[in-house]
């Protein structure tokens, strides 16, 4: 029984580090990696309170050192979907009737372990399994996945609070459950706060969780489980499991209690998972949630009153950062034709300055793509544009996977507003640009929302506040999160709640109250305090 109303104030984000020379953190974070690289580790499935091994084992090596052999995980088939489900079913009376103080006292228990005991861990296995350089993982695998755990407890917590007014001899309120079933997370490669944060954010609520990461973000994804394990997670309540999508797909979506699925990966991918859940629709308990953030083409808009430093600045960082593997990458540069030379030269020179290679090297800015499938798709954008009358490659455009999956940073100037690479997500290290007419803004504008089917992120980049406020009002549709004089990416949480809309997912931004709500059930109770005898009212009577 509660015998109190705990608080849960909003927290402040976890301060970033910055492995500066002579930093203790980098003297850490190298000491980690070291000892990472000399070991080769065993990953079992995480299942109910049981470590799965299957006669499947597949090596785990880094994007950058495709020699070096991290580990082995085991994959699992069908069999292993079913008795995950089965787990989850079998916590899930326990978990959504445990007490919100004790939910909330295990995840941030995991944050405060991210932030002290596991930090290096967190951020080394993202390094060497994802091919993030130090700071790149600092920000992702240890920052935002402790502010996710941290902010959604007190997210949460407002969320239990709000309750409905009651009229005289009377009481409401609101209970907030967890939905009936399980839900599945599906969860990406590219950032390990996104790996972590769908299935606990389903399973802070009461919810229990199969989870499904990336294959090629298995490393940093055992190592945040056994983080939650230690923590105090209850067996059961988020196992993790590495199957193919389709087997995943068939197993949970023909399930009578699945609940919901919370998904971030391709839009193709998701269109499926909504199609089939749908045809589905007879066999499920209650209405599944679906909720999924997806691709992205994201742009920057460079007005004619820009500064063409800032400008290349926000270019090379929001396109080439971790490679352009982010979901809000810049993908797509709109330049008008006073600042194209300039711009045009800021970013050669800018790019031929770039260090490459691994990311124990921490003077490379740039590291490998995540895997061969990966870095087959970019180089065909690439080698569509040499061979193409339409476009023209002003630097990089060359790549090499013999030690691993390495390609330099590549700028495309397409000659045509419809060129492939100004349309298609690539979700790699190119950067298209178009270079517009400096007295057309109006119509670049227009351009810019109706090139592409995503709404993800865009910026616009101007020092005209009149041209401010009309980007911000033509492209209110054209981007979940839009940035005035920034790159496009980095959205922090609590800051910046993130998601998009059209073909980019469906706008639940991770990161704030509105995500949450969707892994909740409202139950509404009244309760009269001194309840009618008789049917009858006053208005019966005539004297």
């Amino acid at each position: 029984m509660n015998t109190g109303y705990f608080s849960y104030p909003l927290p402040a984000n976890e301060p970033v580090l910055n492995y500066a020379p002579g930093s203790k953190e980098k003297a850490e974070i190298k000491k980690t990696l070291a000892l990472l690289k000399s070991q080769s580790i065993d990953v079992p499935m995480y299942i109910g309170d049981q470590e799965i091994r299957t006669d499947i084992k597949v090596a785990i090596t880094p994007p950058h050192e495709r020699k070096h052999i991290l580990g082995y995980f085991h994959k699992g088939d069908a069999s292993h979907v079913q008795m995950a489900i089965d787990a989850a079913l079998a916590a899930k009376e326990s978990w959504s009737n445990m007490s919100w103080e004790s939910r909330a006292a295990i995840f941030l228990k995991a944050a405060n372990l991210l932030a002290t005991k596991y930090r290096t861990f967190i951020n080394g296995t993202t390094m060497l399994g994802q091919s993030k350089n130090v700071y790149q993982a600092e920000i992702d695998s240890a920052c935002e996945l402790i502010d996710f755990l941290r902010f959604n407890v007190h997210f949460l917590s407002e969320i239990y609070k709000q309750q409905p007014i009651s009229g005289e001899g009377m009481h409401n309120r609101s209970e907030y459950r967890p939905l009936e079933g399980f839900v599945l997370a599906v969860t990406p490669f590219n950032f390990t706060a996104i790996g972590g944060n769908l299935p606990t954010s389903a399973a802070m609520c009461g919810n229990v969780v199969v989870w499904k990461c990336a294959n090629t973000q298995v490393y940093s994804a055992q190592m945040f489980m056994r983080i939650l394990k230690e923590a105090g997670l209850p067996d059961g309540v988020i196992n993790l499991i590495y199957v193919d999508g389709p087997t995943i797909g068939k197993i949970c979506f023909n399930h009578k209690e699945f609940a919901g699925v919370h998904f971030t990966g391709s839009t193709g991918v998701f269109n499926n998972m909504w199609e089939t859940i749908g045809k589905n629709m007879n066999l499920y308990k209650s209405y599944p949630r679906i909720v999924g953030e997806t691709g992205g083409k994201d742009f920057v808009v460079i007005h004619p009153s820009a500064d063409a430093d800032v400008s290349a600045t926000a270019l090379l960082r929001g396109a080439f950062e971790f490679q352009g593997q982010k979901c809000s990458a810049a993908s797509r540069a709109y330049i008008p034709s006073n600042l194209a030379a300039s711009i045009k030269a800021k970013l050669v020179d800018g790019i031929n300055s770039f260090k490459m290679g691994t990311t124990e090297d921490f003077t490379n800015f740039i590291n490998a793509v995540i895997d061969e499938k990966s870095f087959d798709n970019i180089v065909s954008y690439i080698d569509g544009a040499k061979a193409s009358a339409d476009a023209e490659i002003i630097v990089g455009g060359t790549y090499d996977k013999t030690e691993g999956f390495f390609i330099k940073p590549t700028v495309i100037e397409a000659k045509k507003p419809d060129y492939t690479s100004l349309c298609e997500e690539i979700f790699g290290p190119v950067l298209t640009i178009y270079v517009y007419d400096e007295n057309d803004f109006d119509g670049v504008l227009k351009l810019v929302d109706n090139t592409s089917p995503y709404a993800l992120t865009g910026s616009i980049i101007s020092n005209d506040r009149q041209s401010i406020e009309k980007a911000t009002h033509a492209l209110r549709n054209a981007a979940g999160n839009f940035y005035i004089n920034d790159k496009p990416t980095g959205a922090v949480v609590g800051q910046q709640p993130f998601g998009g809309a059209r073909a980019s997912g469906t706008n639940d931004k991770a990161g704030s109250m509105l995500n949450l709500y969707r892994w909740l059930s409202a139950r509404t109770v009244k309760e009269t305090f001194n309840p009618p005898t008789h049917y009858g009212y006053p208005f019966l009577q005539e004297a």
